[in-house]
Formats: C-alpha cells, sequence, structure tokens
C-alpha cells in the first residue's frame, strides 16, 4: 500500500526536486557574481568597500537561514510584494554569497601579488591585471572549496517549504498527510534524491576541478 501510493505520488517528488534545483541554481548563481564582487572589493578596494564587504559578510553569516527567509518573505515583502521563490533566492542567495566571497577572497589571496605588478609593468591597467590574470587562477583554485558550499545550499533549500516554496520536502509533507502517517519511508525516499543530487553535483565539481587544475598548484588527488 505504502510503496504504491509512492509510486504513484513520486512524479510529484520528481516535480518538488525540480523546483528545488531550480531555487539552488539560482541562489549559487546569485552568491557567485555577488561574492566574485566582494571578494574583489575587499582584497583591491577602498577601505570603505573593504568595510562594507566584512559587514555584509558577518550580517549574513549570522543570521540563521530560516530567519533570513521569513525576513525577506514576511518583512520584505510587506513593502515589496515577492513570490515565496524570489524571496528564497534572495534570502539564500545573499547568505551564499557572504560565504562565496570568503572562498573567492581565499583564492585571489592566493595568487602571488608578484604577478599583478608584473601585468602593470607590462603597461595592462590594475581592473585588467584583476580580470585576466588573477581571477583565471583564483576560480580555478576555488572549485574545491566550492563543492562544500554548493552541498550546504542544496541541504538549505529545503528550508524553502517555509514560506511556501513547494520543493521537495513539501511534496514529502503532502504525501505524507495524503498517507496518514508512514513519515519513515517516504522522507528515507527524499533523503536518497538528496543524497543522489549531491554526489551527482559534486562528481561534476571534482571532474572540472581535475581538468582545470593549475599544472604545479597542489589539487585534489594530486600526487604528494
Amino acid at each position: 500500500m505504502v510503496f504504491d501510493t509512492l509510486v504513484a505520488e513520486f512524479p510529484f517528488l520528481l516535480r518538488g526536486l525540480w523546483i528545488g534545483i531550480q531555487l539552488l541554481a539560482a541562489l549559487l548563481a546569485l552568491g557567485f557574481v555577488l561574492g566574485i564582487t566582494l571578494a574583489v572589493m575587499s582584497v583591491y578596494g577602498h577601505w570603505s568597500l573593504r568595510l562594507f564587504a566584512v559587514v555584509f559578510e558577518r550580517i549574513f553569516r549570522g543570521i540563521p537561514e530560516i530567519v533570513l527567509l521569513l525576513l525577506f518573505f514576511y518583512g520584505i515583502g510587506e513593502l515589496l510584494p515577492l513570490s515565496p521563490f524570489v524571496a528564497a533566492v534572495l534570502a539564500l542567495g545573499l547568505r551564499s554569497t557572504a560565504y562565496q566571497a570568503q572562498i573567492f577572497r581565499g583564492s585571489i589571496q592566493s595568487v602571488a601579488g608578484g604577478e599583478v605588478m608584473a601585468a602593470r609593468a607590462l603597461g595592462m591597467s590594475r581592473l585588467g591585471a584583476i580580470w585576466h590574470i588573477v581571477l583565471p587562477q583564483a576560480l580555478r583554485r576555488s572549485i574545491g572549496p566550492w563543492t562544500n558550499e554548493y552541498s550546504a545550499e542544496l541541504k538549505a533549500t529545503s528550508l524553502a517549504y517555509v514560506i511556501g516554496v513547494v520543493e521537495l520536502t513539501r511534496q514529502a509533507s503532502y504525501i505524507v498527510s495524503n498517507l496518514q502517517g508512514n513519515t519513515l519511508t517516504v522522507f528515507a525516499v527524499v533523503a536518497a534524491m538528496y543524497f543522489v543530487v549531491n554526489r551527482l553535483g559534486n562528481a561534476g565539481l571534482y571532474a572540472l576541478e581535475r581538468r582545470l587544475t593549475i599544472p604545479g598548484f597542489e589539487g585534489r588527488g594530486a600526487e604528494s
């Protein structure tokens, strides 16, 4: 009975998973763009920009995801109506920005400062040196740490159900209600689905990291 119902309801779980993947992609993209911007500001910017980056990171790293979701949906939503999905992207995306900024800042600082000086000596502007010399190396080096952010944000998407996003966790709760129990069985299936998506994503990122490994720079699987 339970398994027959799960088979019948599985398309709804897949639909919820697809919504969760869309949410994950959107918030990671937002965090990627803003995270790189904050990282460059904190390393190369004026002191006021560095201060802004520090304050931003500490605020969004210090507030729990659920509280941010409620603040954006019910707080900001009173001033500017936001759909549950958009509110979740903004709340979780800005939190991801704070963590990604730290990843990218460390990667940028791992690039030898002499490379920027050499580029400037050849007539390249400071911005050009950052764009063409520093960032290509920094982004390659950030892939390993970025896999942790991918895993963390994948799990964070499950919290979006609190503001009404009908992702995998909420779809599972509907099925539990229909079955009037069997919570363990339903959420065991959900856990397996999250696990598979997490492993597939990490495998893809590991493969990308190996493909883009900088010769002579220690990376995952490098020989000692």
